[in-house]
């Protein structure tokens, strides 16, 4: 054996050691993957190509020149999920627990450069300590200089970010930057100061998981998008949901043509909205009932459920669904809705993925706390976000569309390409009993029997007004159809839209109500 060859051998596996076989086997006593193996469970078998494996930390600080690691503490390459080029990096806890170093950050840097040049998607994978605290200032500019390119590549390449240990202090702003974070349940935690810190300044107990835990950011700030049960759970989630996604800003996602037919028809859907306007309906029956396969990748499940957000495909395209949930506060627009929805709407946008609302919704959510809280402001982001999209929008009124909730969720009026109603809809400034208790006010308060008066009058407006047939009229839907045939009338209108072609000012961006 030449003795170059075989010391390179031995150099690619001491990089491969990691901080040594002890601390490998207490990762995997609890549970958890080393870093190349979740990169492995990630990527398409065989698929990764590591570059930088033999990269060492440069500063001498506190002991650490004897204290040199080959790869550093973070695994950097490139491989496949389903045949497409994705670019990867994946903190490896078992080297000075995954802390950033200067030298872990250019690998970083590096690699998402490469991403960004190929139009590739990148998944980072954060198992981190957070700063290495040896390198003083110059981890901090390590995580700048990741900042910089989280952002430079928002909008041009997918990022997602996969939280499987510890990111702490200024680690959490790179996956607060990407697009979404994929977290999981038990063992996965976010926070800009710890628990400690928690008790000394404010004096509350708070364990790991309640302040920064998977459910906490997927349930209450929203800072999160998914919630696994476990690290491999979390890494299919991942690879399914690349599959709706595009490879950059200037390609279609993909096409995947199914065994559905283009041209079902769904009588369930004729049933499914309530005669009694105040009755509840699950959304997601409706999106099932549509969509290919009755297959729905949805985003944020647990955090403002008033709305539901998610990809599917419509006759083999890959859409985005937005889409009013009657079953949680009547499906109302509040602040946290409002934003959810926002910023899938320009995600999608961003990346070429027409969107498809389904819309029922009785206005915005009134109230002290929401008004103090910037609902106006909040709400604003919804509005312009939709304004702003250029790819094909496409809007199905199920039921209530009153207010100004009516012209955020996809109006005609904010250039919806497609835009359908069912008989059940109710297109109105606002409710019927709202509406009479205004118009009507002297009259039912002298009649003899004013609840009697309020309905009779209530029910005269519904017909009159509150239906979709003066928006039919006026051209603001484009059509009145029956709820059975949604699917194929959507999926002929995606066929009609797949040219389209539309663009706003040019500017150097714009100033969104943030």
């Amino acid at each position: 054996m030449n003795p170059k060859i075989e010391h390179l051998r031995q150099l690619k596996q001491q990089a491969h050691a990691g901080g040594g076989e002890d601390k490998m086997a207490a990762r995997k006593a609890k549970g958890k993957l080393s870093a190349r193996e979740r990169i492995e469970v990630l990527l398409d078998n065989g698929s990764f190509r590591e570059i930088d494996a033999l990269m060492v930390h440069r500063e001498s600080n506190f002991g650490m020149e004897k204290k040199k690691i080959l790869g550093d503490s973070v695994v950097t390459g490139w491989g496949t999920i389903d045949g497409r080029l994705v670019y990867v990096f994946s903190q490896d806890f078992t080297v000075f627990g995954g802390s950033l170093s200067g030298v872990h950050a250019e690998k970083i840097c590096k690699v998402m450069e490469m991403a960004m040049r190929n139009g590739a998607p990148i998944v980072g994978i954060n198992d981190s300590g957070g700063a290495r605290i040896q390198e003083g200032v110059v981890s901090l500019a390590g995580y700048a200089d990741v900042f910089l390119r989280n952002t430079l590549a928002s909008g041009v390449i997918p990022q997602i970010s996969v939280i499987m240990g510890p990111c702490a202090g200024g680690a959490v702003y790179s996956p607060a930057l990407t697009d979404f974070i994929f977290m999981v349940k038990n063992s996965s935690h976010m926070f800009i100061t710890g628990p400690d810190v928690v008790k000394a300044v404010t004096g509350e107990d708070v364990t790991f998981e309640e302040l920064g835990g998977a459910m906490t950011h997927n349930t209450i700030s929203g800072v999160a998008h998914m919630a696994a049960e476990s690290e491999e759970d979390c890494l299919f989630l991942i690879r399914e949901m690349m599959s709706y996604l595009p490879s950059n800003n200037m390609e279609d996602a993909p096409f995947k043509a199914g065994s559905d037919d283009n041209l079902r028809t769904e009588e369930k859907l004729n049933e499914i909205v309530p005669d009694n306007p105040n009755k509840p309906y699950d959304i997601r029956d409706v999106i099932n009932l549509i969509v290919d396969e009755g297959r729905f990748y949805e985003i944020q499940q647990h955090y403002a459920q008033n709305i539901v957000v998610g990809f599917a495909r419509l006759g083999g395209y890959s859409v985005g669904i937005v889409a009013n949930q009657p079953m949680v506060l009547a499906g109302v627009l509040d602040i946290a809705a409002s934003e959810k929805a926002a910023r899938f709407v320009r995600f999608c946008d961003c990346f070429n993925i027409p969107l498809i609302v389904f819309e029922d919704v009785p206005g915005f959510l009134p109230g002290i706390n929401q008004e103090h809280g910037g609902i106006i402001r909040h709400g604003a982001k919804l509005l312009y976000a939709f304004c702003e999209a250029t790819v094909p929008k496409l809007t199905v009124i199920t039921r209530k569309a009153y207010g100004g909730a009516y012209c955020v969720m996809n109006s005609k009026h904010i250039r919806s390409d497609f835009n359908v109603a069912w008989p059940t809809a109710e297109i109105a400034v606002m409710g019927p009993e709202g509406a009479v208790n205004i118009i009507y006010r002297r009259e039912i308060s002298e009649a003899e029997q004013p609840e009697a008066k309020r309905s009779e009058l209530a029910a005269e407006y519904r017909e009159h007004l509150a239906n979709p047939y003066i928006a039919a009229q006026r051209g603001y839907v484009d059509d009145v159809i029956e709820p059975s045939e949604t699917r194929p009338r959507l999926i002929n209108a995606l066929n009609m839209l797949q040219n389209k072609r539309d663009q706003n000012p040019p500017k150097k961006h714009g100033n969104m109500p943030l």
